[in-house]
């Protein structure tokens, strides 16, 4: 009520308030209330304009019903003769105002949309008794209840305007349901800037009066307006017209209820905007682990069979670069793992080295997913949906579960890259060197012992005379040398074997981790991106409306 010197919207920044819910209205979108949202944006448009005009005017604007003698009340206000008295009202569709000090006050009404002929300035040293007035505009507006829709309507177009409303009623309308329903329960929680006058009370006994007014709180307070002034007067006697005086030159003089409507008028936008936002959101950062999300993707991009692949590539190349030289050749009739699958290899048929050749555009030959797969990622991701959207209001759980939903197709090629996109194979290991080079000393010295012994055999064929045979102890070195140089190769090359596979588990567990990240971050990109978004988008719209109400 303009009399407390509260002034719930005294001290507040409204024009941070409307940046506050300009940005709620922006992060929230489509998923907020489209008539509140509009009515929101308005509102924005009007702080906008009514903190560019004049800080030093006060607009109060007088509200009524045909016949609750509105117009009498503004003419002993204003103590002229300026508005229309009687039942049948002028058929204006425009308010009449009167302005103390209208220096400064033009492009405020300009604004309001009152025109000049309709406006009177106390200014004359006649008016010298009414300084605590200074910068009132007061408005005369149309009957709220005319026949006339146009007149209706500027009622409608003004009340959201106007600094101060007095809503003036009488002992035969006060409880009148369109009045409450259309107006006064709009204004709940601008009790700071509403005063309520039941007029006519010179008709009344005190008795019935005082019943009257009671009864008039009572439907105030159903209305939301707890703590609203309710002043009772005649405008024929002057009862109660000196004490409104007082009420409008106190708001007058604080120069702040402008901003008090203005912040009241944010905090109603806000509240009505909340109903479409939760008080909070899903943790993000737990729904992959909490949905198996990254299992399913995993499964849809075959990465058990490209581990299989990699480890049976692995004993494949350590075996053909260091195992047994005479079972090599056995080695290059197996098919390549990788190659099969298009993976880790270029088209040139040449291992790399620890670099990945294949192009980003290059597709892999992994199977397609499975119905089954297909349907285990369609789970994972309703699961996500679920989980992000557990507590949201219709509308932000729709878009959750909108964002959780990429087109199957998009999303098995960008597995697919991903998978293509991993390196694959490692650098060889210097013992793979080491001992494929000692796999062909004995190589060189196996063939050296046949050699060795063919020949004493064709000399001893030919009984040509033997040369002596050197021997180490009780074994001559070709025999050595060929059984030697054969039976150690055989064992190196088991050897060999069994630390390739050993070795190649551990490179698959590698590469599997490599190939769940890549999944991951398919996943990320493809699903829990958009719906993170939309999280952010709730948590932005829940924090920026809660910067706006107190």
């Amino acid at each position: 009520m303009i009399r407390r010197t509260r002034g719930d919207g005294a001290g507040v920044d409204v024009a941070a308030q409307a940046g506050a819910l300009t940005q709620a209205l922006d992060a929230g979108g489509h998923r907020l209330d489209v008539a509140a949202a509009r009515r929101a944006r308005t509102l924005v448009g009007k702080v906008d304009e009514r903190v560019r005009l004049s800080a030093d005017h006060t607009v109060v604007a007088l509200a009524g019903a045909t016949g609750s003698g509105k117009s009498s009340l503004f003419n002993a206000l204003t103590r002229l003769d300026i508005a229309t008295v009687g039942a049948r009202r002028p058929t204006t569709s425009v308010a009449s105002a009167c302005v103390w000090g209208a220096e400064g006050a033009d492009a405020l009404l300009e604004w309001l949309g009152v025109p000049r002929q309709h406006r009177v300035s106390r200014e004359s040293a006649l008016d010298a008794g009414d300084d605590d007035l200074h910068g009132l505009v007061l408005l005369d507006l149309p009957d709220h209840d005319s026949t006339e829709v146009a007149h209706r309507l500027e009622v409608d177009r003004l009340v959201e305007l106007v600094d101060v409303l007095v809503w003036v009623t009488d002992p035969q309308k006060y409880a009148d349901a369109a009045m409450h329903r259309r107006y006064l329960a709009r204004l709940a929680g601008h009790d700071a800037v509403v005063v309520v006058v039941l007029n006519h009370a010179d008709r009344l006994a005190p008795k019935e009066l005082i019943a009257c007014l009671r009864d008039l709180e009572r439907l105030l307070v159903a209305d939301g307006l707890t703590g609203v002034e309710v002043v009772a007067t005649s405008a024929a006697t002057g009862v109660g017209v000196v004490g409104l005086r007082q009420l409008l030159a106190g708001a007058v003089g604080r120069r702040t209820a402008w901003r008090e409507r203005l912040a009241a008028d944010l905090h109603a936008a806000a509240r009505e905007l909340r109903h479409d936002v939760s008080d909070s959101e899903a943790d993000p950062s737990r729904l992959a682990e909490q949905t198996g999300l990254v299992d399913a993707l995993a499964d849809a991009a075959g990465v058990e069979t490209v581990v299989r692949a990699v480890e049976r590539d692995h004993v494949r190349r350590a075996t053909a670069a260091a195992g047994w030289p005479v079972t090599r050749w056995a080695g290059r009739l197996t098919p390549d793992p990788l190659r099969r699958l298009r993976l880790g290899r270029s088209g040139s048929g040449h291992e790399d080295d620890g670099v990945d050749l294949a192009g980003a555009l290059q597709r892999s030959s992994l199977p397609a997913p499975t119905p089954a797969q297909r349907s285990r990622v369609e789970i994972a991701t309703r699961r996500v949906a679920d989980a992000a959207a557990d507590g949201l209001p219709d509308r932000w759980a729709d878009a959750v579960r909108a964002a959780a939903q990429p087109a199957p197709d998009d999303l098995a090629d960008a597995l697919d890259q991903a998978v293509v996109q991993v390196d694959l194979t490692a650098r060889r290991p210097l013992w793979w060197r080491v001992v494929g080079a000692l796999q062909v000393l004995l190589a060189v010295a196996a063939v050296v012992g046949l050699v060795w012994l063919v020949a004493l055999a064709v000399m001893g064929w030919l009984r040509l005379p033997e040369p002596s045979t050197p021997s180490l102890g009780p074994l001559p070195w070709p025999t050595l040398l060929l059984v030697g140089g054969l039976l150690l190769g055989f064992v190196i090359g088991v050897v060999v074997r069994a630390v390739a596979r050993s070795s190649g588990r551990r490179r698959a567990a590698q590469v599997r981790r490599g190939l769940r990240d890549a999944v991951a971050a398919v996943g990320r990109q493809q699903v829990l991106g958009p719906v993170e978004q939309v999280l952010a988008d709730h948590r932005a719209t829940r924090e920026a409306l809660a910067r706006v109400t107190p």
